[in-house]
Parts: C-alpha cells; structure tokens; sequence
C-alpha cells in the first residue's frame, strides 16, 4: 500500500515492470527498513493516476497509487532491508553520468550560440565581432572546462576510494555542472533573441530538461550540505590549523576583559567546542 510519484519511465507503454522502494520494517537501523521489491505493471492494486507535467509539458513521470498488492516474497531485490544499499550504489554513478551528460548539453548550447553569432547581424555587424558575445563566449568555454576537469576528478576518486568516501567530490560536480550548463544555455538563448524562445529552436527544452536536473538525483541544497560537512569536520578532526592561523583573535579581549560578562567571558569556542577566552 502506498502511493507515489515522479516515477521516471512509468508512463511509457514499454514499462512492464515496476522497481518499487518501500518500508519493510519499522524496527533497526533506519537505513535497514527499506527494501526494492519487483512490481508487474498489470498487478492488481496498481493503478496509474496520471502523467505529471514539467513546466506545464507531459512527460514520461507517473503519479501511482498501490492498494493491497501483493507480489511474492521472492521480488525483493537482494534481500528484506537492503534498499537503500542498492539506492546508493547507483546514485554515485548516476550523479557523474547525469553531470557528463550535462557538460555534453553545454558544449551544444556552446555551439548555437557561436553559431548564432556568426549568422546575426546587429547594428551593422555580426554578433562575433560584439565585445559582450565574445565575453559570454569566452566565459562559457571556462566553464565547460573547469566543470569538466571537476567531473574528471569526482569520476577518479570513486574509481580509487570508493563511491562513499568520493560522495563530496561527486556532489561538488552535481551542483556545478547543471548550474554552469544551465547558464550557458540561458546566454545562448539571450543571443538567439525571440527565436531562442520558439518551437523552431532547441534550446527551450535544453532549458527545460537541464532545470529539471538541478533537482534530479536530490536538489542543489541537499549536495550543498554532503560539501559543508565535509569542510566543517575539517575543524573537530584538527586539519584546519590553518585557518585558525589565518583567521586570528584579538588579543586585547582577554587582556581588557571588558567581554566578561558574556556567556562566563568565553567571547570564543575553542578548536574542541569548549569556550575560550581567545
């Protein structure tokens, strides 16, 4: 029993099964509830509500509800509780995948704009010779290649320390490439004026889909925080020596005292998260 939706492919006629992912037990580790089970398409119980939209086109997403199907035990996949282990073993490469293919959509945008840019005229000259189209191009080929090193290390560091031990890696390149990808392709439809924006260029559903994949695979925020954490650690595990260097105190606040009567004098928290006078 259950209900849910942005079922990716569900829609489509050539689905004819369902992996579902759902709540086996209520006891143990959190990690350890879940299980992916088989689900026939045609099972009783299973009922499609409908397709959902994005930014307002149907797509191949399902909206599902589940009620009272029953497969046999022998449809989980692995074993009971072992959900969330096969989730995170294809979101790893999922990630990069998403993220190569991305780059590749950027280097498309790349290509109309230039494109464009050779083509149009304006106010007697062609685009290629405006100093703010070359800037725009120029900046986009920075990026393209800075995020496509990033994704280059992410992909090296899972092949040699693991997907898990990588995970800050990957999610630096899952927030960076859609962003960069999803810049460029906004300044090519800049350059391309009304027709950027018209069914007779590609650009609009290049929007479309790479918007979609700042939310895809968790959205930019959840990666944002897997990165902070990692940074932040730095400081209980005493590698950023540095920064407190860097950082510095003012000595007078100890030697004036005059912060005494805040929170017992200690105006600062030690490296070991006890209060400090420095």
């Amino acid at each position: 029993n259950g209900h849910k939706w942005w079922i990716s492919g569900a829609i489509r006629p050539e689905c004819k099964v369902f992996i579902l992912m759902g709540k086996t037990s209520f006891s143990g580790p959190a990690h350890q509830q879940q299980s992916m089970i088989l689900v026939p398409r045609n099972a009783p119980g299973v009922k499609i509500l409908r397709p959902l939209t994005v930014f307002g086109e149907v797509e191949d997403h399902a909206d599902i509800i589940f009620e009272n199907v029953r497969v046999p035990a022998s449809n989980i996949l692995l074993g009971e509780g072992r959900g969330f282990e096969i989730a995170q073993g294809r979101l790893g490469p999922g990630r990069i995948h998403h993220c190569m293919r991305s780059l590749g959509q950027a280097e498309l945008a790349l290509a109309a704009l230039v494109d464009r840019a050779h083509r149009r005229k304006a106010f007697g000259k062609i685009l290629a010779e405006k100093d703010a189209i070359r800037t725009t191009i120029a900046e986009a080929r920075i990026e393209i290649t800075m995020c496509r090193q990033l994704c280059y290390l992410a992909a090296v560091m899972a092949d040699e320390i693991g997907f898990k031990a990588a995970q800050h890696y990957i999610a630096m390149i899952k927030v960076a490439a859609p962003r960069a990808t999803l810049k460029i392709i906004d300044e090519a439809i800049q350059a391309h004026g009304a027709h950027g924006v018209s069914q007779d260029c590609k650009l609009p559903g290049m929007w479309t889909n790479m918007r979609t994949l700042r939310l895809a695979d968790g959205p930019d925020q959840v990666h944002l925080m897997t990165i902070a954490k990692k940074e932040i650690a730095a400081m209980t595990t005493g590698k950023n020596s540095l920064g407190r260097r860097i950082s510095g105190t003012n000595p007078n606040v100890e030697k004036y005292g005059k912060f005494s009567h805040v929170e017992g004098g200690a105006l600062y928290v030690s490296g070991g998260g006890k209060p400090s006078k420095l």
